[in-house]
């Protein structure tokens, strides 16, 4: 078989290649070298490759952004500000100002928490393009080391944006749970325009027995969001992670999880509201590689005006994850007949004695309950702002923190209130 010709370089990869050779420490540095090869032999994805039919990020990133500059004592003096303002979602707070750590801004970390750089390590040997040019571009990072045993007070992880202009961002998060800990983080993305493109990695790595619960809000307006994770949970490990996306013009948040220990359990989960013309991508690979695995997926978008949303989602059962239960769902309300939702839910089985399923509905609202509503005195606006918020509301149900849960409804509300008066206006 002939092999199809490469295709020559965009203006983007060029224009990254040369902020890579320019990126202080890149080139020195064998693993971000390694990593810049790797997405130099693959080149921006486009719909060819599988995992990205639905967003064509080669012909979506035209230029590639100068990179933002190292936050200054004058960005962080304004990010202080702007963080003033900004309201809690966990006791202690780490802050990243453009991808880079920031002491002075964040709190200690709780008991049983250390903290280092995270290094572009083997923890993200994930073969993705857009993974490899974050770690080839983000700088040092942080990384959250959870000790064994330790059950630390929840952390909240702030990035912040600071400059103007068109400017990218590359930010590198790991966490390492320790055996038998329990911890929970919430990953927050604020500040970000219409011009800045960023891309955001994360690491989660929890040890035999241990429990991470785990949340990450784009509550900003970037142009480009890329975020990739990358999970490894050991025997007996487990992992609750929620995904709320109302926020930026074009979005992919990709998850590479692999369940290596027998009895480990994953269940992820998220919602996506989405209106004018945004384009916001979930695609995510389980692998169960043990036996006794447990995963759950639970995904649920409201797409209005001429968004676009999408979900992808593939479990693979490898040879020998005997007694492996996994269950799928992807639900989405379209508001506008020019909204679209794209859901491709997956199964590879490797297996024979395991309990696994997926399905996917995408439908209107129902045209019954909205006249009863409206019967009731409930004017139309208020009528559908009610149902959206009990189907947006079942998905963040998925949020074990009460607390937690009631802040991602409120800015469920505000959407919807926006939303609202934007449909009357």
């Amino acid at each position: 078989m002939t092999a199809a010709p490469a295709l020559p370089r965009t203006a983007a990869e060029l224009g990254l290649a040369e902020q890579f050779r320019a990126a202080p420490g890149a080139a020195a540095s064998s693993a971000r070298a390694a990593a810049f090869h790797r997405f130099e032999s693959a080149g921006l994805p486009t719909r060819r490759v599988e995992s990205w039919h639905y967003t064509d990020l080669r012909v979506a990133l035209a230029k590639a952004a100068p990179l933002a500059a190292p936050p200054d004592e004058a960005t962080i003096a304004a990010a202080k500000d702007r963080l003033a303002t900004l309201p809690r979602l966990a006791p202690a707070r780490l802050v990243l100002i453009n991808g880079v750590f920031v002491a002075a801004l964040s709190d200690p970390p709780p008991a049983g928490v250390t903290l280092a750089p995270a290094a572009a390590s083997a923890t993200f040997s994930v073969d993705d393009p857009m993974l490899a040019l974050a770690l080839a571009l983000a700088p040092a990072g942080v990384a959250a080391i959870v000790a064994p045993g330790a059950k630390p007070s929840p952390i909240e992880v702030v990035h912040c944006f600071a400059g103007e202009g068109p400017r990218s961002v590359y930010s590198r998060l790991v966490i390492d749970v320790g055996a038998a800990a329990s911890a929970a983080f919430v990953e927050r993305f604020v500040g970000a325009g219409t011009e800045t493109q960023r891309h955001a990695s994360t690491a989660i790595d929890v040890a035999a027995g241990g429990a991470l619960a785990y949340v990450a809000a784009i509550e900003d307006e970037p142009g480009l969001h890329v975020e990739s994770e990358v999970v490894r949970l050991a025997e007996g490990a487990a992992l609750d992670a929620f995904a709320f996306v109302a926020g930026g013009a074009l979005v992919r948040r990709q998850i590479f999880a692999r369940l290596v220990g027998e009895r480990a359990r994953i269940g992820l989960a998220g919602l996506g509201l989405l209106d004018g013309r945004r384009h916001a991508d979930t695609t995510l690979e389980v692998v169960h590689a043990a036996p006794r695995g447990e995963s759950r997926e639970f995904y649920r978008h409201i797409v209005a005006d001429e968004a676009n949303g999408v979900f992808q989602g593939k479990v693979i059962v490898q040879p020998g994850a005997q007694k492996t239960d996994g269950a799928m769902k992807s639900q989405a309300i379209l508001l506008s007949p020019e909204a679209t939702m794209n859901a491709k839910p997956e199964l590879e089985i490797f297996a024979d004695d395991v309990v696994c399923g997926h399905g996917a509905t995408i439908g209107a609202l129902d045209p019954e309950q909205l006249f009863y509503l409206q019967a009731r005195g409930l004017p139309p606006a208020e009528a559908e702002a009610m149902l959206l918020e009990a189907f947006g509301a079942e998905a963040i149900s998925r949020v074990a923190d009460a607390e937690l849960a009631e802040a991602l409804l409120a800015l469920m509300r505000d959407w919807l209130a926006r939303r609202g008066r934007g449909s009357r206006s």
